[in-house]
């Protein structure tokens, strides 16, 4: 029996790389032969650095960045197997975890410490990026990326603008002449499932803003200063990022990347799978077990079990999920491709007992999916 296992994280318990052994255990109590491949996943937020350089056998690269409130933070990217691919994903270095929270406040909150990732990866010689773009605690529209790598933004008096996302709302002129000419030699795909707009009712500030601290005034001025920043944006570079599907994602990164790097928006989970080398581990498979710690209306949208059962069916594997709690009805599934879902949880325990208990009981229903898989196809 050749078994995938390929989770995304159980946020807050357990990350996926732990799932994969739990459900390898559990496999290998039903059936000690079972051939078990482990590929953690992720859709491009957090996780996705370690999950892509442990499934195609790359590494890490470490390295102290200025973090979302200016003090210095230990981030880490990655290196893909192919030895020529930098994997960056924003929450290393510009992440809501990093912002405790009683200091959160995206007005003046700053993505620099990306694009000081960004620079160390270019001065190391690589050109192709992969950028994942969820936890931000910024909603800076990447003007801090953008710094790091050589832009200029200015105020009517000529002066540099502060760090954040309250100070675009001066911003006067922008200057590229001394963006970094290596960025024309790169390429920039971005794992992105969001398709908000830059600014309006359901544009970065609005949507995304209070997670990050922001009260309903705040809201109003990030907004206008992101505007500010696509209109400068417009008269540059002559690319509208105000209306751009994924301009707002991350704060407003997406309209950097868009209007500053030439990236390409693609679906996260597609590019993870992609890059982790899915399809061929695919070939023999004769099931799946995926898994997320929620399964409800998002999972449906395109996160990484909707991935993994489009890619599958395909083939014709069957899909089984593993959740800490289902909403999804046995219409959702079935319109999924995914053939069954169970809750690990075994009875009724506070929060605190689930997170302590979440590999063994994982470890638990995977044995039991794979003694009850083995009745129709004994191995």
């Amino acid at each position: 029996m050749k078994l995938i296992a390929a989770p995304d994280s159980f946020k807050g318990s357990l990350d996926a790389r732990s799932l994969c052994a739990a459900i390898r255990e559990g496999a290998r109590r039903a059936n000690p032969r079972a051939e078990v491949v482990e590929m953690p996943l992720a859709d491009g937020g957090e996780g996705t650095v370690e999950n892509l350089v442990y499934a195609s056998r790359g590494r890490l690269v470490r390295v102290t960045v200025t973090g979302p409130l200016g003090r210095p933070v230990e981030a880490a990217y990655g290196i893909l197997g192919d030895g020529q691919t930098a994997v960056i994903e924003m929450a290393q270095a510009s992440g809501l975890p990093l912002v405790p929270e009683a200091e959160r406040n995206p007005l003046v909150t700053t993505s620099r410490g990306t694009g000081e990732l960004i620079l160390h990866a270019l001065d190391a010689g690589y050109r192709r990026f992969i950028i994942g773009l969820g936890g931000s605690a910024t909603n800076d529209a990447g003007a801090g990326l953008l710094r790091a790598l050589g832009l200029g933004l200015f105020d009517a008096a000529g002066r540099p603008l502060a760090d954040g996302g309250g100070a675009l709302r001066e911003l006067h002129r922008v200057d590229d002449s001394q963006l970094d000419p290596r960025l024309a030699e790169a390429c920039f795909d971005v794992a992105c499932d969001v398709s908000n707009p830059l600014c309006g009712p359901q544009g970065a500030s609005a949507v995304f803003g209070p997670q990050k601290g922001a009260t309903p005034e705040m809201v109003r001025l990030l907004d206008e200063g992101l505007r500010r920043f696509g209109e400068e944006t417009r008269k540059v570079r002559g690319i509208d990022v105000l209306e751009a599907p994924g301009a707002g994602a991350a704060g407003g990164m997406g309209a950097a990347l868009l209007g500053y790097l030439g990236a390409r928006m693609r679906s996260g989970i597609e590019m993870v799978l992609e890059a982790a080398g899915w399809e061929s581990q695919l070939s023999g498979a004769d099931l799946i077990v995926t898994g997320e710690g929620r399964l409800d209306g998002q999972t449906l949208s395109g996160k990484v079990i909707a991935g993994v059962c489009r890619s599958a069916a395909v083939r014709k594997i069957p899909v089984v999920a593993l959740c800490g709690s289902m909403e999804l009805s046995g219409a959702d599934m079935e319109r999924m491709g995914l053939a069954a879902a169970f809750p690990i949880v075994k009875g009724p325990c506070t929060l605190e007992e689930a997170f302590r208990s979440t590999a063994a009981w994982a470890a638990d229903t995977s044995e039991q999916i794979v003694r009850l898989f083995s009745l129709s196809r004994p191995f």
